[in-house]
């Protein structure tokens, strides 16, 4: 993280800690801290209120949305001890949907959810404050640069190939490899060892990448959507047919074996009547079935369904407990299968 975005960070954390104590509680900040099992924990809350005290693993974030919340919740569990959602904002909708799935938060409006009996700390609907507005993220995660970075997460031993087959297989321009790769070992994603370029904190990398796909890339994919009366016909589906690649739920259900899909997302090149008229599917912008354009030219495998780092992307966007349980077997077995060169 550049200068500047820590600088906005820090003042978010402030105003979040200084409107709880005009809440009524003292909070202290503590940073890079040791918990249990050796794990640190960059930034922790003390929280104290009727001579009581609670301890809080702080994740940070600015510009919470909808898209993004799947990915925050699984940050969020992955902290040891209790989460702590501190944000720039939390917005009412927002605010309900995370009380309602028990998550803790303060922004730096002074809204804020804390249930620890005998406390409860309820309050929504504060405005937006003013706050500095962090620098604009790498290019790296710009909607080009997020296709350079998918293929890599998809097939890591491109990272020591030449840009002109890094982009072909990312469908970008060959420019456009060669700023994204020079600012990945700024920041951790690419390393030389023993003379070749590899990828590096591969966790990470696929956590931020899937954060920003849903923020960035993925509301500019829509071809179509559509709504089916029937939301099972997935399962008779051809996708070599039309050459479409089941992602997001359908995909995730294939894979861990146990959800139900409510929405059905496809990647393709085009929408055709033939697919809606097979299916029985009529145009509808709130749909459940969405038609998203494919941006990468690599084989997929396995065959059929869209790759693992974009299936569990969808996951996360969708936000609901029951896919972010899906999403969260996926990654295991990601983190799991990504080999260190030796």
């Amino acid at each position: 993280m550049d200068k500047e975005s820590l600088k906005t960070f820090e003042t978010t954390l402030e105003q979040a800690v200084a409107a709880l104590e005009q809440h009524g509680l003292f909070a202290k900040i503590r940073r890079d801290v040791k918990r249990q099992n050796n794990r640190r924990v960059d930034v922790e809350l003390t929280i104290e209120y009727a001579e009581r005290r609670l301890t809080c693993a702080v994740e940070l974030k600015h510009h919470l949305r909808p898209a993004t919340l799947g990915a925050v919740l699984q940050q969020l569990r992955a902290l040891p001890g209790k989460p702590l959602l501190v944000a720039d904002y939390v917005a009412p909708p927002m605010a309900d949907r995370l009380r309602d799935q028990g998550v803790w938060f303060a922004d730096a409006a002074g809204n804020a959810y804390l249930e620890e009996p005998p406390l409860l700390l309820w309050i929504t609907g504060r405005p937006r404050p003013k706050l500095q507005t962090p620098k604009p993220r790498a290019r790296a995660f710009q909607p080009s640069g997020l296709q350079v970075l998918f293929a890599l997460l998809c097939n890591p031993e491109l990272a020591d190939q030449p840009y002109r087959k890094i982009a072909r297989q990312a469908g970008v321009a060959h420019g456009t490899v060669g700023w994204v790769m020079s600012e990945l070992p700024e920041m951790g994603f690419v390393a030389e060892y023993r003379n070749r370029r590899i990828l590096a904190n591969f966790e990470k990398f696929l956590t931020q990448w899937a954060e920003a796909y849903a923020r960035v890339l993925r509301p500019k994919l829509q071809i179509a959507r559509y709504q089916a009366a029937k939301i099972d016909w997935w399962k008779n589906f051809d996708g070599e047919e039309f050459d479409y690649l089941l992602g997001g739920e359908p995909a995730g259900a294939l894979i861990a074996g146990h959800l139900k899909p409510r929405h059905i997302t496809l990647y393709g090149r085009k929408a055709t009547n033939q697919f809606m008229t097979r299916f029985a599917l009529y145009p509808d912008p709130e749909g459940n079935v969405e038609l998203l354009e494919r941006f990468w030219n690599f084989t997929d495998k396995p065959a059929g369904l869209a790759p693992a780092p974009l299936v569990y992307a969808d996951l996360l966007a969708e936000g609901d407990t029951r896919c972010i349980e899906t999403a969260d077997l996926i990654y295991r077995d990601l983190i799991d299968g990504f080999e260190q060169p030796t």
